[in-house]
């Protein structure tokens, strides 16, 4: 039983023993990418920082579905202005990377393009089995630029190459092979993976903590929001772009995108 829980929004906010649990509370459009969720996402990841009660943070979700990526359809609405959600993303990502706390996603469902991100950017990651996973941006006339900040880091490079350039499906088994989860277990077992995993997280000291992530961290870039802003505005240009366009629009017409080959 968590000491508190919050469900106003679409971020759920529970605690319990140092564990601070953030869950994706979209269902109805699969815990999509929008930006009031992301925005509560950052908000809720802000606040876990500065909470010095809050030793681990764990992104879980509710519904079938971790999170399906983008929001197409505020996407689609958002081509006149030119600012589409996805331009968000990398603060998101950002945030997970560089949280001073240990990170942790719990997925439970399939999860798609830029929710894949979000469990890159995870220190940690447990799915179940079952669970599905693709890259789909290719396939919608885009590219997954943001979250190859995250994602490339953790990838075994030719299975990133086939994945990227397929858009094929694949599991959770092959998930944790490839290196983009930590660990596949039967849907059953998902919940005390992840409380194993939390009960030794709490166990170590918090700067030390901080200071074995950053150790982590030195391979990459300086600063990885400097290259997640450069991404950003990459992806940004796909998803305004003819094909990018024509690929949302034939997503959610549930038609084939105008590039397939006819018989």
């Amino acid at each position: 039983m968590s000491d508190n829980e919050q469900r106003t929004g679409l971020v759920g906010i529970s605690t319990a023993a140092g564990v601070r649990t953030l869950t994706l509370d979209s269902p109805h459009n699969r815990n999509a990418l929008s930006t009031p969720l992301m925005t509560e996402l950052l908000a809720g990841l802000a606040a876990a920082v500065a909470d010095d009660a809050v030793r681990v943070v764990v992104i879980s979700h509710t519904g079938p579905v971790f999170c399906s990526g983008a929001d197409l359809a505020e996407t689609a609405a958002a081509y006149a202005s030119g600012r589409v959600p996805v331009g968000m993303l990398g603060d998101v990502l950002t945030a997970i990377w560089e949280c001073p706390k240990p990170v942790l996603a719990r997925v439970g469902g399939p999860a798609r393009a830029g929710g894949l991100g979000l469990i890159a950017a995870a220190d940690i990651a447990v799915c179940a089995e079952p669970a599905t996973f693709a890259f789909t941006e290719v396939r919608l006339g885009v590219i997954p630029a943001v979250i190859s900040a995250t994602v490339l880091p953790r990838l075994q490079p030719r299975a990133a190459a086939e994945l990227y350039l397929t858009g094929d499906t694949f599991d959770g088994r092959r998930a944790a092979q490839i290196g983009l989860v930590s660990a596949a277990v039967p849907a059953d077992g998902l919940d005390a993976a992840v409380a194993g995993y939390c009960a030794a997280l709490v166990r170590g000291a918090p700067g030390a903590l901080a200071g074995a992530k950053e150790l982590l961290r030195r391979p990459t870039p300086a600063s990885i929001g400097a290259e997640l802003a450069e991404l950003s505005a990459l992806s940004t240009g796909y998803f305004l772009s003819a094909e990018g366009r024509e690929g949302v629009a034939a997503f959610r017409e549930k038609r084939p995108a105008r590039w397939i080959p006819v018989d």
